[in-house]
């Protein structure tokens, strides 16, 4: 087969795993894992709902004929499944406010959510299947992000919108039961169609990523369920998206010991509203503030110490609008040093880019790029005016495994982004609802009152 090399088995045997999983059922543990994603992704994707990427996105459906049966999370209009998924995909991004999983080196449930509620809501189906399904694509996106390595990153590609969408195929393939077959051929599609730079970063585009990833993996499974074929090797092949994208693609086996937790068990959540690589460094200015008792009024500088390919993505030094904030280390820093909540989405603006007491104190961070122990790890050093200094490293990469503790922790983000738009009541109800998704029936009444009434535009 032409383009077709040495690791052309990556597809097949993904497929085989994803379509013959009964010697690697999805664990209890698994899925209460996939209750928190799926409830972290709900909380960002509503609060997300109305920024103006999604009403552009929504508003062109509609004009161009994409009205359909499917609804979309915190809106009432309703459009084709595809350009749902796009939609809903594209909110849950919005915020920068989603899941990671290191693994992937990305954000899973923006890209494989919506694909699935897509499904979901037109045929139905008990929860378990809509969570174990979330799980499966959580595990290719891990298992084929660590076959790309870092140099996939590193060359400008963003992880989420390539491997998300390989990823996305994978959840709805398993969500519609496709054999394995089909399945090697829903990923193949979904291979052909990856693409996303991290040039988009601080754009639109950025959150656009999911949403296409989203919507082209479910196309991938819904095209291989009719007959739509791909090649054997375009995940693996010496012409295929992985040795074509990263110089340092290694193929390896997905979940070789059944043993060891699920991917999603090591999904990391943010705290911080903004590019997660900012966050340690936030930390670190917390805790220098809260020990050393630091007056923004005494700081002569302040150095900022990431990993190269980090520093690269959220080094935006004098941003102007609220997305731009997102991935400006030194400027979150500086709204750290002020103690504003960082977590709060409502600062984010172009208010908060131009405000000229942080763009002052903005200036007096400096970046560098550092070799630290862990690629999410950050040092900051702030040397006052008596030149003193004081430092801290933090590293918020590590995930929490505790899943009471996790829980507690979504529930109260859950309530943050939710309570506002619909009542403290109603969200500690559409919690209690999330949360018991493995025993629901038939998903789709719970998935009717995330997607309120109907539009006649």
């Amino acid at each position: 087969m032409d383009g077709a090399g040495p690791d052309m088995r990556v597809q097949t045997e993904l497929a085989e795993w994803i379509a013959g999983r009964a010697h690697d059922p999805v664990s209890d543990p698994a899925r209460r894992a996939a209750c928190h994603a799926f409830l972290d992704w709900l909380g960002v994707t509503m609060a997300g709902a109305r920024e103006p990427v999604v009403e552009i996105l929504v508003c062109d459906a509609l004009v161009n004929g994409e009205a359909g049966p499917a609804g979309l999370v915190g809106r009432t209009e309703r459009l084709s499944p595809a350009f749902a998924a796009l939609a809903n995909g594209t909110a849950s991004h919005a915020l920068d406010y989603d899941d990671v999983n290191m693994r992937m080196r990305g954000h899973p449930s923006v890209t494989v959510v919506p694909a699935l509620l897509s499904i979901a809501a037109m045929q139905g189906g008990p929860g378990r299947s809509l969570l174990d399904a979330l799980v499966v694509g959580t595990e290719v996106a891990c298992t084929v992000g660590e076959m790309m390595g870092p140099e996939h990153y590193e060359r400008g590609f963003h992880a989420t919108a390539s491997v998300g969408t390989i990823a996305a195929a994978a959840g709805c393939a398993a969500l519609l039961e496709l054999d394995k077959a089909q399945t090697r051929h829903a990923l193949g599609l979904a291979a052909t169609q990856a693409a996303g730079l991290q040039a988009s970063f601080g754009t639109m585009a950025k959150p656009l990523h999911a949403g296409k990833a989203a919507m082209n993996g479910l196309l991938s499974a819904r095209w291989a369920a009719a007959g739509l074929t791909a090649g054997e090797s375009t995940i693996g092949g010496r012409q295929g998206f992985g040795p074509t994208q990263s110089a340092t693609f290694r193929p390896r086996p997905i979940r070789p010991d059944p043993a060891v937790p699920f991917g999603i068990e090591r999904n990391g959540y943010k705290v911080h509203a903004a590019c997660y690589y900012t966050h340690s460094a936030i930390e670190a200015v917390r805790g220098l503030v809260r020990d050393n008792d630091v007056s923004t009024g005494s700081i002569d500088r302040i150095t900022v110490r990431l990993g190269a390919a980090q520093l690269a993505v959220c080094d935006i030094a004098e941003p102007a609008t609220g997305l731009e904030v997102k991935f400006s280390v030194c400027h979150v820093v500086a709204m750290a040093l002020q103690g504003i909540n960082t977590g709060d989405i409502a600062q984010y603006t172009e208010a908060m880019a131009r405000d000229e007491t942080l763009a002052t104190l903005r200036r007096k961070v400096r970046t560098e790029a550092a070799d630290l122990e862990s690629r999410t790890a950050a040092q900051v050093e702030i040397v006052l005016d008596d030149g003193s200094r004081i430092s801290r490293t933090a590293d918020c990469g590590v995930p929490v495994t505790d899943a009471r503790v996790r829980e507690e922790s979504l529930t109260r983000k859950f309530a943050t982004l939710v309570g506002p738009i619909i009542g403290d009541d109603a969200t500690a109800a559409m919690t209690g609802e999330v949360l018991a998704l493995a025993g629901q029936a038939d998903v789709r009444p719970f998935l009717q009152t995330l997607t309120p009434g109907s539009s006649d535009a």
